[in-house]
This record gives structure tokens, C-alpha cells and sequence, in this order.
């Protein structure tokens, strides 16, 4: 059986360390856009939420929102 080579092992072994580590910063950057992209869906979902609840509590409060007025109307027959 012939011995190795130890160029041919070095060369082998820096093909395998480079291989390696592509995966890896491949593996980091679909993980940062994974996460990022999970914190964005959680923050819109929230604001879905809040924005849901105040129009829920205005309409409790016989609140109606006016297009293009800035201040909330009151129903007339509501309020003090």
C-alpha cells in the first residue's frame, strides 16, 4: 500500500475546512433571516391585536372614528 501523500492530505483537509464553513455561514444567514422574519410576524400580529382592542374599546365606549378627524366623535345620546 502506497503512504500518503501529506500535501495531498493538507490540500483534502483544507477543502473539507472550507466546505465546512460555507455551510455554516449559509446555516447563520437562513437562521438570521428566519428569526428576523419571526420577530416581524410577532410585532405585526401585536400591533393586528392593539389596533383590534381599540376599536373594540372605542365601540364600548360609543366612540366612532371619523375619517380625517383627528379628535375621537362622540355618538350622540353618549358620553357625558
Amino acid at each position: 500500500m502506497a503512504e500518503t501523500d501529506p500535501k495531498s492530505v493538507q490540500d483534502l483537509t483544507n477543502v473539507v475546512q472550507t466546505l465546512l464553513q460555507q455551510m455554516q455561514d449559509k446555516f447563520q444567514t437562513m437562521s438570521d433571516q428566519i428569526i428576523g422574519r419571526n420577530i416581524l410576524n410577532i410585532f405585526s400580529t401585536r400591533i393586528d391585536d392593539l389596533e383590534k382592542n381599540i376599536a373594540d374599546l372605542m365601540t364600548q365606549a360609543g366612540v366612532e372614528e371619523i375619517e380625517g378627524v383627528k379628535e375621537p366623535q362622540v355618538k350622540e345620546g353618549q358620553g357625558s
